[in-house]
């Protein structure tokens, strides 16, 4: 992981460093853990899963980006950061970014077009990402 473009985002005030807190991580996580099994339960509309699903993968990308001692205000930059918060590919961030779009389009035009490809993938990459933030282990007290 490459923390030299977060830095730059800082600077370019994209990003804030902020220190970061166990609570506050331990919060999102545990949020996310919760939104992603109700996400997995087949008998909600594929619309309320997909907006479970969309908000563990936020929740997640935020608590990645707080572990490594930064914030953003901007939702799409969480995902955009994964690559260097978590090592993600960018094929599975880009999906996630995709999923934003989505997710903005229902919230400000009230329209949702999810296919059931894109919420299995959603849910998987969300999953996938839970495994990534977990292995980060415990907040260090000087980021």
């Amino acid at each position: 992981m490459t923390l030299a473009q977060l830095d730059n985002l800082v600077k370019t005030g994209k990003l804030k460093a902020e220190p970061a807190d166990q609570k506050e991580f331990d919060g999102m996580v545990s949020s996310a853990r919760r939104r992603l099994h109700d996400a997995s339960l087949e008998s909600l509309s594929d619309d309320s899963r997909f907006s479970l699903a969309y908000g563990a993968a936020h929740a997640l990308s935020l608590a990645a980006m707080r572990w490594h001692g930064y914030r953003s205000d901007n939702r799409y930059l969480v995902f955009q950061c994964l690559q260097h918060t978590v090592g993600m590919e960018t094929v599975k961030w880009r999906i996630l970014d995709k999923c934003h779009k989505q997710r903005n389009i229902a919230e400000y035009e009230g329209h949702l077009e999810i296919t059931p490809q894109l919420l299995h993938e959603l849910i998987a990459i969300s999953n996938e990402l839970l495994t990534l933030v977990e292995t980060l282990g415990a907040v260090e007290r000087d980021k």
